[in-house]
């Protein structure tokens, strides 16, 4: 009886899966704790306010944000907004991210490439996107394409990067491995290379998407007649601050949602990792 009993307490089966109901309450209340921080903040800060422990001119309660945020979605004032800063973001982010995988798969594969390029990429690099957006709105004008051009440059540098170091990264064994079989450029490009790359340019584009984010900011602050930005400096000069707090809400609850779609897409690509 004490020896079946040993046996079905280190029953291989129950341990795998008492093991994977261990991992999956771990990773439920990771995720619980994502969701429970940015509200513990909420509430703290509604708290504080409504303690008249902070000036409430200058940081009013949550709640009486979210009041203002629902009076502008009913009044049609900010659909208008978010509308213009999403397409700007997506089309910036897009043009941005598409050639930096480019560029930097061929940076990451090609030597010649990789001496050519780098020394560019290094010299732009450092230089603020928005230090050029004067320049960027002479030439594209104040509409939506300079947003997009100026959103590109900045997203393409994480991405470009991150890529070419992915590449570079993949550890030698499999490129042993492709010329033993034989592997032609396009195999070698699709089998070892792309998913080589990919957890390093996953990251940059990560990074990417913060960086969208800030820019989109501050690009619309300038030179712009609509936008999250534009919504965010207007109602700071007339000193609208529920206004003006909703657009900063606004922009940090997409960079939350990017961020976890961005590592549910992740997770989907790289279920190892």
């Amino acid at each position: 009886m004490d020896r079946r009993g040993t046996i079905e307490k280190h029953d291989p089966f129950e341990i795998e899966q008492q093991e994977w109901k261990r991992r999956q309450s771990k990773e439920r209340y990771k995720q619980l704790l994502t969701i429970v921080s940015p509200i513990f903040l909420l509430l703290l800060w509604e708290v504080l306010s409504r303690a008249g422990m902070i000036d409430t001119r200058f940081f009013p309660p949550p709640s009486a944000i979210i009041g203002t945020l629902f009076e502008m979605v009913t009044n049609g004032s900010l659909v208008k907004h978010v509308g213009v800063s999403l397409y700007r973001i997506f089309a910036g982010f897009l043009a941005g991210v598409i050639p930096g995988i480019v560029i930097g798969l061929l940076m990451g594969l090609y030597s010649p490439i990789r001496h050519f390029m780098q020394p560019i990429v290094m010299a732009l690099m450092p230089i603020p996107t928005l230090a050029l957006l004067p320049i960027i709105i002479i030439l594209f004008g104040i509409g939506d394409v300079s947003k997009v051009v100026t959103i590109a440059g900045s997203v393409f540098f994480p991405v470009v990067i991150n890529t070419a170091a992915g590449v570079m990264n993949i550890d030698r064994i499999y490129l042993d491995v492709a010329d033993n079989y034989g592997a032609g450029k396009l195999q070698f490009f699709y089998k070892i290379a792309l998913p080589g790359a990919l957890p390093v340019m996953l990251e940059g584009i990560q990074m990417g998407q913060a960086i969208a984010l800030l820019t989109i900011v501050a690009a619309e602050m300038m030179g712009a007649t609509s936008g999250i930005g534009y919504l965010i400096w207007t109602s700071y000069k007339a000193f609208l601050l529920q206004e003006m707090y909703v657009g900063l809400i606004l922009i940090s609850f997409f960079g939350y949602l990017f961020s976890v779609l961005l590592r549910g897409f992740q997770k989907k690509l790289l279920p190892w990792r």
